[in-house]
């Protein structure tokens, strides 16, 4: 049996009680960025709208449904997607970002800021007003937009659990709650790829749509980050007690696009899961495509996530071990060292290069 705390669902969280910081305010809005007063406090989101991976002011698809399951893309285009939208924003090499915006109000909330010029043309384009940022841990792939965006938005809040970084004006600990207009979002402490990284649990009181897990680089869909300054105790507890005690629909939204790389490890750990075969052929062909596979939902990963299954038959035969922990850690240090298959060279290729083919085109001019 796998651990099943995702099946649990625990109750939304009570308003913010006095406290526990004000409310966003509600001043005079001009569309760009503003550092806007947010309080201090969430479970609730509606469907998110995601933005093409690779760029284009053009395309924006909505997901209909709980979640993508397995082996489809029930994507289709929608022009509203209730009063909190998503924007999943690619940059760097497989990076993302995300822009929360309430509809209501056309205020937004960034996660993970990494390229700030970028994040400002969208916020232009959506018309909306930046009023914080989200920070999920220091590394420079997640982080190195704040200084920036401090400069360019005077005022802007910076909310991180980590000293290191950067711009960082209010740091947040384990369970405290923030407001920003009708988003609530809870700040959930996962130490263990960074010793101060944060996740961030969004939702919307009345809404009757999943919560949004912002899950840095502590979660990905089929994986987990690797443990570079915790232990494999401390991702246990994280993936165990912390995200998957959270409500089975929550949607997932990770900081990398590591989905088909994640699950070709998952099909070597269990070759016989009929689960992760149908989601790598359905993440690869999103990859062809280059659209995001992101978001996943909770509930899926617990059928395909080795790094979420360390109770179960297969994966204790895989590692050879019993114990939970100690098969999460054996998980990990298979997964650092594991390499994809490499292809074979086409045949007539190989002949072509015996035969000096290629040898006018490999010269030096």
């Amino acid at each position: 049996m796998s651990p099943r705390p995702a099946q649990r669902d625990p109750p939304r969280p009570a308003p913010l009680r006095p406290g526990g910081g004000a409310a966003a305010g509600t001043g005079r809005r001009t569309p760009g960025c503003a550092g806007g007063r947010a309080g201090d406090t969430p479970t609730h989101t509606p469907p998110a709208c995601h933005r093409l991976r690779g760029a284009g002011a053009a395309s924006r698809l909505c997901y209909v449904g709980p979640g993508p399951p397995p082996g489809s893309g029930a994507w289709a285009p929608r022009g509203r997607c209730g009063t909190m939208k998503v924007k999943v924003i690619s940059v760097l090499e497989d990076n993302y970002m995300y822009l929360v915006i309430e509809e209501r109000t056309r205020d937004a909330v960034a996660v993970d800021a990494a390229v700030p010029r970028r994040l400002l043309e969208i916020i232009r384009k959506e018309d909306v007003v930046l009023r914080a940022i989200l920070t999920t841990h220091h590394h420079w792939d997640h982080a190195r937009g704040n200084e920036e965006l401090a400069r360019l938005c005077p005022g802007l809040r910076v909310y991180g659990a980590d000293e290191r970084i950067g711009a960082l004006t209010h740091k947040v600990t384990h369970n405290q709650e923030l407001t920003f207009g009708a988003i609530r979002v809870r700040c959930l402490f996962t130490p263990c790829h960074t010793s101060g990284h944060m996740c961030y649990f969004m939702w919307e009181d009345g809404s009757p749509d999943a919560p949004a897990l912002f899950s840095g680089d502590t979660l990905f869909v089929g994986g987990c980050g690797q443990f570079f300054e915790g232990t494999a105790e401390q991702m246990y507890t994280n993936l165990t007690q912390i995200l998957g005690a959270l409500p089975k629909e929550t949607k997932v939204f990770c900081g990398h696009e590591c989905t088909v790389r994640n699950l070709k490890f998952a099909l070597k750990v269990e070759p016989e899961n009929e689960i992760v075969k149908k989601k790598l052929a359905w993440a690869k062909q999103r990859d062809d495509e280059d659209l995001p596979t992101v978001p996943s939902t909770l509930q899926e990963e617990f059928l395909y996530n080795p790094f979420l299954r360390v109770t179960e038959e297969p994966l204790q035969k895989f590692t050879g071990k019993t114990d939970p922990v100690e098969v999460l850690r054996t998980l990990r240090t298979e997964k650092d060292n594991f390499k994809k298959p490499k292809e074979r060279p086409h045949p007539q290729a190989m002949l072509a290069f015996d035969w000096g083919l290629f040898s006018p085109f490999l010269e030096k001019k």
